[in-house]
């Protein structure tokens, strides 16, 4: 009811402001940007068959979970190209069972944190200088992080503080927000990226652009946290960090508008060894035992956006982990590939409306199936055992555009082998998400 009551008066003051967030010159140069959200999502499960559970397992008996975000978006100009940006954030609720137990997990506006209550996070707090490499300008709409005003056609982009990674990278028009689009983290990112982030999703990082009208090069280096889903950052960056590189290239198909990304990530950290976890104690074995400075962990991945007609698209992603060390930011998937389709009600004449169907496979590396079927536990998984099969997960959602700032969606998953395990599921969850924008 607490979370009820805040979004409530959120929503309240959103529809307040929203009319003058809107007026104005839309097309002048901006010196400031002021935007906010407020997202409110419930889901339930009925109770599901488990020959047995354990400490990180989805709970088998019926539940049901709420979360709640509310985020303002600040950003001001400071001089020609330069821009200083803060998000201040306020989350509470819970995933289902904590987020635990299934590593495509069901709601990417719930993190793994220890109490539900509603919590202050300054989430993005950066600075950001364009550099122009050509004098051929275009428009950039206000919006979230960005400053409406003409910029270069071709330029190079510094960006240093704190800020969500996946902000910049792994980015795709039909399947990245979880409060707008799919919710299932193995959805709404590359499962298999172990990207840098506190428990809360955010990280100090520095990241380079090169932006051109068909592509783009991206690389950052970012801060770990200290333990594996932690919120204290680890600083000794020559011992822990996370880089990332990747390029995209946008291109016509027939006249349909389409990107291709390609990314390769490796992390650097007190990481614990799936094989020398079992060496050492076969019967029980136990990560941090064996965790030691300047383990690695690296990955590739690909990223598919392709527009069919005036109202579908299509989507795909893929990607691989070595999968040797323990997962340290993230989620425990190794190999992962998703499909989906997402689109608008303009042929119901209801265009603000999107809707979309997605399905996930995901998998563990070898090692780290064998770790968890002798009883070992990560940050999210860990049944006590494991009959190891591959996780499948498929997402159906709609989004009712209720007003031009006020959108109702429901949403439907089915699991098969949640955590990867033959023994548990299939599992159904039924979403209801409530979100407002100014």
């Amino acid at each position: 009811m607490r979370l009820l009551h805040i979004y409530i008066s959120l929503v309240t003051m959103t529809s307040s402001v929203a009319l003058y967030a809107q007026s104005g010159d839309t097309l002048k140069d901006e010196r400031f940007s002021l935007h906010g959200q407020v997202t409110v999502i419930s889901q339930y499960k009925p109770s599901f068959h488990a020959t047995y559970s354990g400490a990180n397992s989805l709970v088998s008996e019926a539940e049901t979970e709420r979360s709640l975000t509310t985020t303002l978006f600040l950003g001001v100009k400071l001089w020609n190209g330069g821009g200083f940006f803060m998000s201040p954030e306020i989350s509470g609720g819970s995933g289902l069972s904590s987020s635990l137990g299934v590593g495509s997990s069901t709601n990417g506006e719930a993190y793994r944190v220890d109490s539900p209550a509603p919590s202050f996070e300054l989430g993005r707090l950066y600075f950001t200088q364009i550099i122009p490499l050509s004098k051929q300008r275009t428009y950039q709409c206000d919006d979230i992080n960005k400053l409406g005003g003409t910029i270069p056609t071709e330029y190079l982009a510094l960006t240093i503080g704190k800020i969500c990674v996946s902000d910049i990278f792994d980015a795709n028009q039909y399947s990245h927000d979880p409060r707008t689009q799919f919710m299932s983290w193995g959805i709404m990112n590359n499962g298999a990226w172990d990207f840098a982030a506190n428990t809360k999703g955010y990280t100090p990082s520095v990241v380079i652009e090169w932006i051109r009208p068909h592509d783009a090069l991206r690389y950052g280096i970012s801060l770990l946290p200290k333990v594996a889903n932690g919120m204290e950052m680890n600083w000794h960056i020559l011992k822990s960090s996370s880089n990332s590189i990747e390029y995209t290239h946008r291109y016509s198909l027939e006249g349909r508008k389409g990107a291709i990304r390609l990314f390769s990530f490796i992390n650097w950290a007190n990481m614990g060894n799936y094989e020398e976890s079992l060496k050492l104690n076969p019967s029980s074995p136990n990560l941090y035992e064996t965790e030691k400075s300047g383990r690695v962990k690296y990955g590739f991945g690909v990223n598919v956006e392709q527009e069919m007609n005036d109202f579908i698209g299509v989507f795909f992603r893929a990607g691989w982990n070595d999968g040797r060390n323990e997962t340290w930011a993230f989620t425990e998937i190794d190999r992962t590939v998703s499909l989906g389709v997402s689109g608008n009600g303009s042929k119901w004449n209801r265009k603000a409306d999107t809707f979309g169907v997605a399905h996930v496979v995901s998998g563990l590396s070898a090692s780290h199936r064998d770790y968890l079927k002798a009883g070992g536990k990560g940050f999210e998984l860990g049944d006590g055992g494991l009959n190891y099969g591959l996780e499948n997960l498929s997402e159906l959602y709609y989004s009712f555009a209720l007003k031009d700032n006020l959108f109702l969606s429901g949403a439907y998953q089915f699991i098969i082998n949640p955590g990867y395990n033959r023994n548990r599921g299939p599992v159904n969850v039924l979403s209801l998400r409530i979100h407002a924008v100014f």
